[in-house]
Order: C-alpha cells, then structure tokens, then sequence
C-alpha cells in the first residue's frame, strides 16, 4: 500500500479538533489517515480551486476539515489542513472556502 500523501495540521485545524469529543476525533484522524492510501470522495474531496476538504460523518454531524495541497517537494506531497467546520446545510459556506484559499496564498508566500 503506497501513501499518497502526508497531512499536516495548521493551527486552527489543530484547535478545533482539540474541541471535538474524543470519539468524532478519533473517526475524523481515521478518516484522515484513510485518505491518504484510498482515493474515496467520501473522506476526501475536492471543493473548488485548490481547496478540498476532508469528511467525516459521526452520529449525524458532519464534521469538514478543509485542506490544501503542497506538491512542490519532489519526495513528499504534502497535504495541509487549514481549519474545521461543522457543517449544517448541504453546501460549505464561501467565506469557509475564502478563508482556506487565503491561508494557502499566506502559506505559500512564506514558504
């Protein structure tokens, strides 16, 4: 089984599954780390642009990391997550996605 990629967590997604029960956290990371040997839309797809988002469904809550991928090392294909939502309606939230593009410009720039 080959990794495609590695997930690294920036702050505010670290912060905010620090907020999350234990069990959701669990499904979330398993879900994460799932992701990055099976291609599977359901754990991990993308939103539009560069911005995709991790899934995770627990007891009805609808969990979304959202992410970005940084593919400029020959070796590793990092994948980054920005910030988590919860999600209640059907469609992610512009300013969700915005917010996730301008870390990734930020996180780029500084690179």
């Amino acid at each position: 089984m080959i990794q495609r990629f590695e997930v690294e967590l920036l702050e505010e997604a670290f912060k905010f599954l620090e907020k999350v029960d234990l069990k959701p956290r669990r499904k979330i990371f398993q879900n994460m780390n799932r992701s990055q040997y099976y291609t599977d839309p359901k754990l991990f797809k993308k939103l539009e642009g560069e911005i995709w988002e991790f899934r995770t469904l627990f007891s009805g809550i609808k969990y979304r990391l959202l992410a970005f991928w940084d593919k400029t090392d020959n070796t590793n294909t990092l994948v980054f997550a920005t910030h988590g939502i919860i999600k209640k309606t059907s469609k992610i939230n512009r300013r969700e996605i915005e917010k996730a593009e301008r870390i990734r410009v930020e996180y780029f720039k500084n690179k």
